[in-house]
């Protein structure tokens, strides 16, 4: 969807305030008190729980331009802790900045519906994989995953890209052990389907790699056809 002057400008508000954040800095905690949203500028962050046995389950990676904090919405208290995975530059807004957006810019705020829904989907499909698919299949839909992502907001990647996670956040993200992701991404490597180099993962075979990862691509052919026009 083309913006609208209007429309940028009205995104553009929502960074006016940005904030440096450091690589493992909490930035929310769980069932700490929700007033505000976060549009990610610049490094990767994520949404995560702890559990019962101190385990950390990863829910979701934001790359660049992500809305991060988009759950607390629908509460007064954080459901879910945001951290910085890198350093990176995040810019908070007050939740009545989305409800002023969301009155006077209503195509954005169908657009940002949309966008949420893609991401539920998303979490879908990594839910049932987590429940069903084999290690390497969770592997190999996670490396797809982030590739398709960076893509969106990025066109000079192509099958290449630089992880910046440690296999530990993997395996927190997919369930498994940090010794299991490295066994499988060996094995992923192995069989010529991916290649490692300096921290970037180049995807050498993506036909095969969605076969294996039994992976949709929930960010392509998007259905905006409903949205208003630009008044």
């Amino acid at each position: 969807m083309t913006l609208t002057p209007g429309e940028e400008k009205a995104l553009e508000r929502l960074e006016e305030y940005p904030r440096t954040v450091r690589k493992g800095q909490i930035i929310q905690r769980e069932k700490d008190l929700a007033t505000e949203l976060f549009v990610v500028s610049s490094g990767r962050m994520m949404s995560y729980v702890i559990l019962p046995d101190g385990q950390r389950q990863i829910l979701r990676i934001y790359f660049p331009g992500d809305f991060i904090g988009s759950a607390s919405t629908a509460y007064s208290k954080a459901p879910e802790s945001l951290a910085a995975l890198t350093d990176g530059v995040i810019c908070p807004f007050d939740k009545h900045a989305l409800r002023r957006l969301i009155e006077e810019h209503p195509r954005v705020a169908c657009l940002m519906f949309v966008l949420s829904q893609t991401e539920r989907v998303a979490l879908t499909d990594r839910l049932t994989s987590l429940g069903r698919a084999s290690a390497k299949s969770r592997v190999a839909a996670f490396f797809l995953d982030i590739a398709d992502r960076l893509r969106i907001a990025d066109d000079s990647i192509r099958n290449s890209f630089e992880l910046r996670l440690t296999q530990e956040e993997i395996g927190d993200a997919v369930g498994l052990t940090s010794v299991h992701v490295n066994r499988m991404v060996r094995q992923l490597e192995q069989e010529g389907l991916i290649a490692r180099q300096n921290g970037h993962i180049t995807l050498l075979d993506e036909a095969r790699l969605q076969e294996i990862g039994h992976y949709t691509n929930r960010y392509d052919d998007l259905d905006t056809d409903w949205l208003p026009t630009a008044g």
